[in-house]
């Protein structure tokens, strides 16, 4: 799972501004374009392997799940993603969805990176990185079929902590259903329609990164404009709002006084 989209999954859109609006209903014109522009395949799910970056961090993958589960065991202080970008409540009943944020849409959060050394530095050699952070998702969890907004980012899940019952705890992407692995890979473009299920008794955490998709002009140019337009709207303003609300909640939470 992805982060899914910015301006894209709301219902209503009649109180949105009209650039809004307008950019909403061409999005799948911006895609063809970006489509056609591509330097890898437009396949659903992507063969790890052709990235360079790939194989370096899952040669670390147990550092950096250690440092994750260092901070899970703050788990109650971790931001429900819902809550840190409300239009995912569309997709998340509840809150078994909590994402803790390294880097949101090119913004660095450097109180979490402190947290997390190893896997900030590790990250540091993916080109094009947009977002990282740990995804986890709780026993139960269910998030609802949706598609992501633009081709310009794919999503990559590094499998870190997995339920016993791999094939219990899934995701399917377009027609495949896939489940993760302990330091595997996982790519996939988002715009395909996507679902996700915990159906197990256990916690599934991941490192999930968006990255900039390799790109010729003229896709590279709108892909861009496009990324820029996201990171000036008010849905990533707000994000970054209240990450930093849920920062102030975890230090407490570390300090003993939650």
């Amino acid at each position: 799972m992805g982060l899914s989209n910015a301006f894209g999954l709301l219902s209503n859109d009649r109180s949105k501004p009209l650039h809004y609006r307008f950019a909403k209903k061409q999005r799948h014109k911006m895609n063809s374009v970006i489509a056609n522009s591509s330097l890898i395949s437009n396949d659903p799910v992507l063969d790890s392997a052709q990235f360079d970056w790939s194989s370096k961090l899952s040669r670390h993958w147990e550092a950096i799940r250690d440092e994750a589960l260092a901070i899970f065991e703050h788990r109650d202080a971790i931001p429900p993603l819902r809550e840190v970008s409300p239009d995912h409540r569309r997709i998340m009943r509840d809150n078994s969805w909590r994402s803790f944020f390294l880097v949101g849409y090119g913004n660095r959060i450097e109180e979490n990176i402190a947290r997390a050394p190893k896997t900030a530095e590790l990250l540091s050699h993916i080109p094009g990185l947009n977002s990282a952070f740990f995804s986890i998702l709780a026993p139960g969890a269910v998030i609802v079929p949706h598609r992501g907004v633009t081709k310009a980012f794919m999503t990559a899940h590094l499998g870190l902590v997995v339920p016993k019952q791999r094939e219990k705890c899934w995701m399917r992407i377009h027609d495949q259903r896939l489940t993760w692995g302990q330091g595997k890979w996982m790519v996939f473009d988002d715009t395909y329609e996507h679902e996700v299920q915990n159906e197990t008794d256990e916690t599934r955490i991941v490192l999930l990164c968006q990255i900039t998709r390799p790109l010729k002009a003229p896709g590279s140019w709108l892909a861009n404009a496009t990324m820029n337009y996201i990171k000036r709207s008010h849905f990533v303003q707000d994000a970054k709002s209240n990450l930093a609300d849920w920062e102030r909640v975890f230090a407490k939470a570390e300090r003993g006084e939650l």
